[in-house]
């Protein structure tokens, strides 16, 4: 559908700009509030934000727009979509849950030190999406 082809860019390019160009949350609450944070880069819209992304990937991947091979013609958009997701989840989580979670090595290093790496590829991926749009995997 062509309405899920225009959220996955859309959703794409805000989470990875949000991604690139965002601090990562304070875990206080009082550092939260002293931190100064804009509405872009608090918690509740990085929550809003990655649910939104993670939804978009999936329906990307259960839709098809037509003249597209199904799965394949939006592959990669749409796990772009569900990794920058499960990245603005997992800051949401961080900051505020009172349990301590750690998640496996590899996937803190994709997830929270490869954030920036992360949102550039979102960003590239939303790019080409929009301009390549019937292309295989994009």
């Amino acid at each position: 559908m062509i309405q899920f082809y225009l959220l996955s860019v859309v959703l794409n390019a805000a989470s990875g700009l949000l991604l690139v160009f965002s601090k990562q949350i304070p875990e206080d609450a009082a550092e939260t509030s002293a931190a100064g944070l804009s509405f872009f880069e608090t918690k509740n819209f990085r929550l809003i934000l990655g649910i939104l992304t993670i939804f978009t990937g999936i329906m990307k991947l259960l839709t098809v727009v037509q003249g597209d091979i199904p799965v394949l013609g939006d592959l990669i958009p749409a796990l772009a979509g569900i990794c920058a997701g499960l990245c603005l989840l997992y800051e949401y989580y961080k900051a505020s849950a009172s349990v301590s979670f750690t998640l496996p090595a590899f996937f803190e290093k994709i997830f929270i030190d490869g954030r920036k790496y992360m949102g550039i590829f979102c960003i590239v991926i939303a790019t080409l999406h929009f301009i390549f749009p019937r292309v295989l995997f994009l």
